[in-house]
């Protein structure tokens, strides 16, 4: 009789992690006497047919590397009903019983929807972003955090040097979260983040520097998500209303590479290895934090939002940035 066959692929955005949760579900998945089939380029792979079996050996020492072993990437052609009817065609002709999906939430919502044509599937949340909305964490947010934080403490001895203040933008796309963690482990003067009013947040902004400015702090730090549609202005608006020399530092990819941290490599083990185990018990899944455990929920589910404050880093880097 032929082992259950499972197929596995990253999509989207990198992020530091996805190695090691490729290395849990292969070795887990050898334990209980399943297949893997590695499925390169993201959702692109799956619809061409660009899949590898994986084996123990394969993925020996990959833990601690950034990146992908499967390469990644972002697919149009699947969010068309037409893709993912290629794409179904391909897990019947390499015989993929079960599809894990290791993304964001775009890649969790197309998981969603391909398993509505009856390839079971289970996602797993991997994004810098930490936006999959219905998980308190995803894979690589930690290591996003400590290399932002690591470029930004560097990047301030000049501006520190020459009286500055230092604007730093990390990424997130229309989430503020990483932004807000990163001005935190920083202690920023002021962040800006896209969920706060334009205008109010611009307010707090220069009101924090000119208090910073009047106890002889001549030097200060802005944390900008991205996201912001106000982030290019920002530079003119304090040189105009602080009167002090301004720089821009954009951080960019960067903070998607390099080594997970502990944190990353220990919390992408521990989703691939359930993921795995799920297969025995109940399918189409998402693998999420809720309540600071893992559990599971319907994939249907995955794109509802978490209840709880997610402001709260907000109010404490006002409170605490003095």
């Amino acid at each position: 009789m032929q082992k259950k066959r499972i197929g596995v692929l990253t999509s989207g955005g990198d992020a530091p992690g996805m190695n090691a949760a490729i290395r849990a579900i292969v070795r887990s998945a050898e334990i209980e006497g399943y297949e893997v089939y590695g499925i390169e380029k993201g959702y692109r792979g799956l619809i061409d047919g660009e899949m590898k079996k994986l084996e123990s050996l394969l993925v020996t020492d990959i833990i601690h590397k950034g990146g992908t072993l499967l390469y990644s990437g972002r697919c149009e052609e699947f969010k068309m009903p037409e893709g993912r009817l290629k794409a179904k065609a391909s897990c019947q002709k390499f015989g993929i019983d079960v599809l894990i999906v290791l993304g964001g939430d775009g890649s969790l919502e197309g998981a969603m929807k391909f398993s509505k044509l009856g390839i079971p599937c289970i996602g797993l949340p991997v994004t810098i972003d930490n936006d999959v909305v219905s998980s308190e964490y995803s894979i690589g947010f930690d290591s996003a955090v400590n290399t932002a934080t690591e470029i930004i403490d560097k990047t301030r001895d000049t501006a520190r040097s020459h009286g500055r203040c230092l604007i730093a933008e990390v990424m997130g796309r229309d989430s503020g979260n990483l932004a807000l963690s990163v001005a935190v482990a920083c202690g920023a003067a002021a962040v800006l983040i896209p969920e706060v009013d334009v205008v109010r947040s611009e307010e707090i902004l220069i009101d924090n520097i000119l208090e910073r400015k009047s106890m002889g702090m001549h030097s200060s730090l802005v944390v900008v998500s991205e996201g912001c549609k106000n982030k290019h202005r920002i530079p003119d608006l304090i040189a105009g209303k602080v009167g002090c020399d301004v720089r821009m530092s954009v951080l960019g990819h960067v903070q998607r590479g390099g080594s997970p941290t502990a944190k990353d490599r220990v919390f992408a083990s521990q989703v691939g290895e359930f993921a795995v185990r799920l297969i025995k018990r109940r399918l189409n899944r998402a693998v999420v934090v809720i309540g600071g455990n893992i559990v599971d929920i319907d994939l249907d589910e995955v794109l509802r939002p978490r209840e709880g404050n997610t402001m709260d880093l907000y109010r404490l880097v006002n409170t605490i940035s003095k």
